[in-house]
């Protein structure tokens, strides 16, 4: 009887590049997931985080096709990376209880006067969730219903008032349209291979709706695992792509259900694919860059859309597509006018306002893009929506953090990096502070209500890369959060909103309240905004916002640094009973929370009634 010899053990990509310069050809073989349990913790004030378990996450070898980027350079930088590491996306099927402390903020939580349209007007957010991809989005409510939730003003839906996008409705509301192309039967040069569980359909059968689905990317490979499975390590479906790498992906939250889950994935060759799990099956958009061909640093759902998305590309651009519809050449339309008559050009600076290169109000909406906004000349790298869905903070590799009413397509402030430039974004719980991440290794509490620079954070060695709060352990005064970065540290901060009275420093110019300037079309006029007179007689509003002296900003240090893993980590988030990272090699952590402390937090906490 022939038995077949094991197969040859998988080399690393360094290994890998090492055998491909020294002249030699290395054989790469695909392998299997690693779920291993490391013992490792770390004490913080509330009790001892236990590492439970250690999943890896098997590394793609390159696609034959594809020559190794070997680079002898250890500090060159590459405007098209071929990998960000692991990011993953945590999605439950059933309504679960927000967090204890969303209730306690939901009550109050209301955008800045200065920035909210309504200031007493809260939205329950349409977009809830478990958990996504880090970036800043991190751990937030799912599905939340009940009594209170009729009394919640909603907020306008993006594009709100163009009817052509209107997604179609169908008889059934469960049914919806699914992507043209079925994956297991492709013969697209730009999918290599899909590799379905042999178990699937008895797996996806025999599981509960309480558990916990994970989207994983790693390098050309995308993953999609049960984490409520005891054989969590088997992956449901795995997707290896040709010469592309996946960069980011987002589930959608309104249009999940047991037969449905459309998935949006941005490439390093600018392409996206929607992919409907349940079906296997994929449409391709921005095909060969057809619109942009740019890579996809970041890509989203839009709140409470169920075929809008939008994407960030590489060259500082803004893109709204729709899933179901055709891509065409994009040509952009006229040029946004300014008040002042003049024409925003398509090559803006940093200070300049947003660049509409095409409105989501546009009549022209029978292919995508939807809308485009043009940023910067450098690249965005990352973007986050505030918890009441109407504003978008965004951060690129400029130095900049824009606020944008996203809804209305208008900045409304630009604050700038210490140095180098931000590289994650996200709101507090309640949408009154956004951190961001940077360059220069700092974490920055940015209060926009008084354009105010509360607090920065030093902890970490090198560059932060994902930063997230802890719903479960923010209340209306304390709020704490967590970050990563390439220095492979885990860091945890505590910030007490006094910090804002107590260390801040706001700008030094006179508070301004919204007016209309006669003699123009209506503008804001936001507090901290610098006046400047033109030609004599016309004021016009600066919105960007000075770097602060580093003496002039208070300095929190971290509750907690901990290595945790041996490669830089690259995301992070928070459940109700641990706190997850990735790196950049595929290991996957996941660390207990103290067995008490939820515990006792959700014994104090009551749920009060919603404005």
């Amino acid at each position: 009887m022939f038995v077949l010899p094991p197969p040859p053990r998988y080399p690393t990509q360094a290994a890998y590049n090492a055998a491909v310069a020294a002249g030699h050809v290395a054989p790469m073989i695909e392998t299997n997931n690693i779920l291993s349990t490391p013992e490792d913790q770390f004490l913080v004030g509330e009790g001892t985080y236990v590492l439970k378990e250690d999943l890896l996450l098997a590394t793609p070898p390159p696609h034959p096709s594809e020559a190794p980027v070997i680079n002898p350079n250890p500090l060159a930088t590459n405007p098209q990376p071929a990998t960000v590491g692991t990011k993953v996306s945590l999605l439950s099927l059933e309504s679960r209880r927000p967090p204890p402390a969303f209730y306690r903020l939901a009550a109050t939580a209301a955008l800045p006067g200065s920035i909210a349209e309504h200031p007493n007007e809260w939205r329950l957010s349409n977009d809830a969730k478990l958990s996504s991809d880090g970036e800043g989005r991190g751990t937030s409510v799912s599905d939340v219903g009940g009594p209170n939730s009729a009394t919640a003003v909603s907020a306008p839906a993006f594009g709100d008032g163009n009817a052509l996008l209107a997604p179609e409705r169908f008889k059934d509301p469960n049914k919806r349209r699914k992507p043209k192309n079925n994956m297991t039967k492709s013969n697209s040069s730009f999918i290599s291979r899909v590799i379905i569980n042999e178990a699937f359909s008895k797996k996806m059968a025999d599981r509960s709706n309480d558990g916990v689905f994970a989207f994983a990317n790693i390098n050309r490979a995308f993953q999609w695992l049960d984490f409520s499975s005891p054989t969590k390590a088997d992956y449901l479906t795995k997707i290896l792509f040709t010469k592309a790498h996946c960069l980011s992906h987002d589930v959608n939250l309104i249009t999940k259900s047991l037969s449905h889950l459309d998935i949006i994935m941005g490439f390093s060759t600018g392409e996206i694919i929607w992919w409907e799990a349940m079906s296997q099956r994929y449409t391709r958009l921005n095909k060969n860059g057809v619109i942009n061909k740019t890579p996809v640093s970041q890509i989203r759902w839009i709140p409470g859309a169920e075929n809008l998305f939008l994407a960030a590309h590489m060259d500082g651009s803004l893109v709204v597509y729709d899933k179901e519809k055709e891509d065409a050449i994009f040509n952009p339309e006229e040029e946004e006018t300014q008040p002042n008559g003049e024409s925003t050009p398509p090559n803006i600076k940093p200070s300049d306002k947003i660049s509409i290169l095409k409105s989501v109000h546009s009549k022209n909406q029978k292919t995508n893009p939807v809308a485009i906004w043009k940023l910067s000349n450098q690249r965005i790298n990352a973007f986050n929506f505030s918890p009441d869905n109407r504003h978008l903070a965004v951060v690129s590799e400029d130095g900049t953090m824009r606020i944008i009413d996203y809804l209305k397509e208008e900045l409304l402030g630009l604050y700038n990096a210490y140095y180098g430039g931000f590289t994650c974004v996200c709101w507090s719980p309640d949408g009154k502070y956004v951190l961001t991440g940077g360059q220069d290794d700092l974490i920055s509490i940015w209060y926009p209500q008084e354009t105010t620079l509360i607090a920065r954070c030093q902890g970490h060695q090198s560059w932060v890369t994902s930063v997230a709060f802890d719903p479960w352990r923010c209340d209306e005064k304390n709020y704490r959060f967590g970050s990563v970065g390439e220095d492979c540290r885990l860091c945890l901060w505590d910030f007490n909103s006094s910090h804002r009275q107590r260390g801040s420093v706001s700008s030094r110019v006179p508070t301004l309240h919204r007016a209309e300037t006669q003699g123009t079309s209506p503008g804001r006029i936001r507090s901290g905004s610098t006046i400047s007179v033109i030609d004599g007689d016309e004021e016009k509003i600066s919105i960007n916002y000075p770097v602060e002296p580093r003496s002039n900003v208070a300095i929190l240090p971290p509750v907690l640094t901990k290595i945790a893993d041996k490669d830089p980590l690259s995301w992070i988030t928070f459940t109700e009973q641990s706190i997850m990272t990735s790196c950049k090699t595929g290991h996957i952590r996941t660390w207990s929370r103290p067995s008490d402390s939820l515990t006792q937090t959700n014994s104090e906490t009551n749920t009060p009634d919603v404005m």
